[in-house]
């Protein structure tokens, strides 16, 4: 570490010629600026840079450096984990760097690395556009899409890395760096799917699919018709086109108008279809759903954009996430899965979740470090709650679905569903073989490990 007076001179010279503003610890807006969604994560870093703009980011990169201070890269700061912190170093926090630009010609998106699917989702429906994003608004676009990206749009349109045109970064030596399938394209490669670990991504360009109409049905039903509601909806999603999406998920009953009043509080199953099209064809494909006894039902066109924010995960809740990605959802998989739902913690936040895989997912590039692409279906429990004398109940429940599941496990996981669960589960993340080309890819552009605060490649 750099004497107290070279820190000192550093960081005074760091808050004079960032465009954007800095903050260290006893500064008005530092516990703001340090503040994650998962209340879990409670770190301290030495400074903390909201960059405007890649030269800022570079200028804060040679900071750290010049310091031997640990990186950090917050976009939306939605992991699990608490990746965009760290204790006693360096966060760039690129929260300025927000704008999305929509060429509708080109059916692409230009999205900096500090914008949210938010920005992304209201910037392109003006013009009728979509790619597929995170189902929380909130998420933040560029580790999303460096991690895969898996959404409601996925099953016809792609993972969001398989719509990745270009991406700009800052690597750990402070040089900006341009990755395409023409530029660079062993880092473009690494790129999809490889996360954050080898620099600060300050622009993206994402490909752009029409979407003129959306639609969505939302079925509750009590827990008891789950096992019917979960099998009636796998084969809605099996038997149906790949515009069709959405998941079964078991969930504290909200109290919103659509929940009825003596349900609320009380553990439900709901089935929610999603659909790439208009109304009139959804309706069709969820006669079944509708079909059987339930207490309540949603069914209509909705923007796409007011879909994402529809299971949007407030902040200031408590997180423990997993996922299994499986080889398929028979009947006896459905009666181990619902039958978890028996011990979910209720009531809290937490939901019980099977999201449909294939279509374009299956069908897309197989060569890049993607893994569970070829995964039909993929559990996820997702502990949410708000009292930290919940911690162990709730954590032991994620990872008990996990052990129930495992006999239908392809062994592979989509790393921006779960936290830090070690070295064995990034490498089912990324792929063995894939892990050690990545691995190459980070001693040429990251040797020293700077970017670290992700589910990290060690360079090799």
């Amino acid at each position: 570490m750099a004497s107290l007076s070279k820190a000192h001179t550093a960081l005074a010279a760091l808050r004079e010629d960032l465009t954007g503003d800095v903050f260290a610890p006893g500064d008005p807006g530092y516990d703001d600026a340090r503040t994650v969604f998962n209340a879990m994560i409670d770190r301290r870093p030495a400074v903390i840079a909201q960059c405007a703009d890649e030269a800022d980011v570079v200028r804060s990169v040679l900071f750290a450096r010049g310091l031997d201070l640990k990186i950090a890269v917050r976009g939306g700061g939605h992991s699990v984990a608490g990746m965009a912190l760290n204790d006693g170093g360096l966060v760039i926090d690129l929260r300025r760097m927000q704008e999305v630009t929509v060429y509708r010609a080109a059916r692409s998106a230009q999205v900096q690395g500090g914008a949210l699917m938010s920005h992304l989702d209201r910037a392109t429906q003006p013009y009728g556009l979509a790619t597929t994003g995170g189902r929380v608004s909130t998420t933040g676009v560029g580790g999303f899409v460096l991690g895969g990206g898996s959404g409601w749009l996925e099953r016809s349109c792609g993972l969001a890395v398989d719509n990745l045109v270009d991406v700009d970064l800052v690597t750990a030596d402070g040089t900006a760096v341009h990755a395409s399938a023409d530029q660079n394209p062993e880092l473009f490669w690494a790129l999809h799917g490889g996360g954050g670990n080898f620099g600060v991504v300050t622009s993206l360009t994402l490909r752009l699919h029409e979407l003129p109409a959306f639609s969505m049905a939302l079925v509750l039903y009590l827990p008891e018709f789950g096992r019917e509601a979960t099998r009636t909806y796998r084969d809605v999603i099996e038997e149906g086109p790949v515009e069709a999406s959405g998941g079964i998920i078991y969930l504290t009953g909200p109290p919103e108008e659509f929940v009825p009043p003596h349900l609320v509080g009380q553990l439900l199953c709901g089935a929610l279809l999603t659909y790439a099209g208009p109304e009139e064809d959804m309706r069709k494909l969820a006669e079944p759903l509708l079909a059987l006894p339930h207490a309540s039902a949603i069914v209509s066109a909705i923007p796409y954009a007011d879909l994402q924010c529809m299971i949007d995960d407030p902040p200031g809740r408590r997180n423990y996430w997993s996922a299994e990605y499986l080889t398929g959802a028979p009947d006896d998989f459905v009666d181990v899965f619902c039958a978890a739902a028996d011990s979910m913690p209720v009531p809290t936040g937490t939901q019980h979740v099977l999201f449909p895989y294939g279509g374009a997912v299956a069908d897309g590039p197989h060569d890049w470090p993607v893994p569970y692409r070829d995964a039909p279906w993929a559990v996820h429990p997702f502990g949410v709650w708000e009292d930290p004398a919940d911690d162990e109940r709730c954590t032991r429940w994620v990872r008990r679905v996990r052990t129930d599941v495992r006999p239908w496990s392809t062994g592979a996981v989509y790393l921006n569903f779960i936290g830090d669960e070690g070295a064995e589960r990034v490498i089912a993340g990324l792929g063995a073989e894939n892990t050690r080309r990545l691995a190459s890819v980070k001693r040429q552009y990251d040797p020293d490990n700077v970017f670290r605060f992700n589910h990290n490649i060690v360079p090799s």
